[in-house]
């Protein structure tokens, strides 16, 4: 089998088994879905930043849901750990334009059909690794599903930039869920209730989206 995807020394995807829901073969296929056709016999890539572990506990459901292969964007300069130094700096670096370069690295990225991007709400805007991704990757003709976790605040011009970065493709509506506020110390949440919570809001979600698609 061909290699399909690499990032930097440490694996960071997660292939998770069979379920009802949505089934995948070893090469990231959908062989079951809620899609009612949008994702039956597509390849599906999902693509994911996360911080506190929100948006990727997001990410997994919606694998759980559809299949297709998980990737965590890392950095090769990693954000602060301190809050305030790690926001201080995302202002910078969207005032500047400027791009993070990334760790990971996606082989064969033109084999895929549908492609996930998951992103936090920082400073109102889609964070800048999430941007470095959709500069570097090439998305023309692939159908493209953006979902969001934020403190309470809404998505911002994040879905926007989606669609203005990816001008080639079919950007769908995507969807979006509270997550954390790690301002106020409150960091990974999606879990217990709120984990179950949280997947009903996915599932519902997708099912808006593939019944309008």
């Amino acid at each position: 089998m061909n290699k399909i995807w690499h990032i930097g020394v440490v694996a960071a995807f997660f292939i998770i088994p069979a379920f009802s829901n949505g089934q995948q073969d070893s090469s990231g296929n959908t062989t079951s879905i809620h899609g009612e056709g949008l994702l039956s016999g597509k390849k599906v890539l999902i693509v994911y930043l996360s911080r506190t572990n929100n948006t990727k506990a997001i990410a997994q459901i919606i694998q759980r849901q559809v299949g297709g292969m998980l990737v965590q964007l890392e950095l090769v300069n990693p954000y602060p750990q301190d809050y305030q130094a790690q926001v201080a700096q995302v202002v910078r670096e969207n005032n500047a334009g400027f791009l993070p370069p990334l760790k990971t690295i996606i082989d064969s990225i033109e084999q895929f059909d549908v492609v996930f991007v998951g992103f936090p709400t920082w400073d109102m805007k889609m964070p800048p690794p999430m941007k470095s991704f959709l500069r570097k990757y090439d998305l023309s003709g692939k159908t493209v599903i953006p979902f969001n976790t934020n403190a309470g605040y809404g998505v911002g011009s994040g879905f926007q930039t989606v669609k203005e970065l990816c001008p080639n493709s079919k950007v769908l509506e995507g969807f979006s869920i509270q997550g954390g506020i790690e301002r106020d110390g409150v960091l990974f949440v999606i879990k217990g209730d709120k984990a179950e919570q949280a997947e009903r809001e996915v599932k519902k979600g997708l099912k808006k989206i593939f019944k309008n698609h």
